[in-house]
């Protein structure tokens, strides 16, 4: 019997609750994702090639340096903890919709208190959903739509990536005029 569709899926759990980080990843592994785990926001954006700036001259301005533009594994999903010493789950939501290489891939926040004022935050500021803790097997089970609509912007990016790639070299751009003499390079 074959792996089902969501075995290509892997998701980001970030929680510093050890016990929280266990029932999320199995919850996950349940469901045939492939999981990474860590306890901190700031370990999530080293995971993704990303690193805060532990040198910054205004503490209020997010920054954040790549280290690589691609991780080595593909991430389709971030599920993280709101409540986190360091660095919240609000914050490492901001600093991946800020970045131009990791926006498109959908952040999910969960927390065991339910403050509407939050939750509304979080959506706003791009979270795809708002879990309260502890994390069910049907929660997890709305995981699935976010990741094919992750999935399909990065081919449709990719795609478009392609397009203009092949638009800039195509023979008339090749070409270099000299005193009205076209050379084809």
């Amino acid at each position: 019997m074959g792996l089902s569709a969501e075995a290509q899926f892997h998701v980001l759990a970030v929680d510093d609750s050890v016990i929280d980080r266990k029932l999320i990843e199995r919850l996950l592994k349940t469901s045939s994702y492939q999981v990474t785990a860590v306890d901190s926001g700031s370990k999530a954006l080293e995971f993704l090639g990303l690193h805060d700036q532990d040198d910054q001259i205004d503490a209020d301005i997010p920054s954040l340096s790549p280290e690589n533009n691609h991780q080595d594994v593909e991430v389709n999903l971030i599920i993280t903890d709101y409540c986190m010493p360091g660095m919240t789950g609000y914050d490492l939501l901001r600093k991946i919709k800020e970045s131009h290489v990791l926006k498109d891939i959908p952040v999910v926040i969960m927390s065991s208190e339910n403050e509407p004022s939050r939750i509304n935050r979080c959506l706003e500021e791009g979270a795809e959903e708002f879990f309260l803790k502890p994390v069910q097997l049907s929660d997890v089970n709305k995981l699935r739509p976010h990741m094919l609509k992750g999935k399909a912007m990065e081919d449709q990016s990719n795609i478009n990536k392609r397009k203009v790639m092949e638009q800039t070299q195509t023979p008339e751009r090749t070409r270099t005029k000299y005193n009205d003499l076209e050379v084809t390079s």
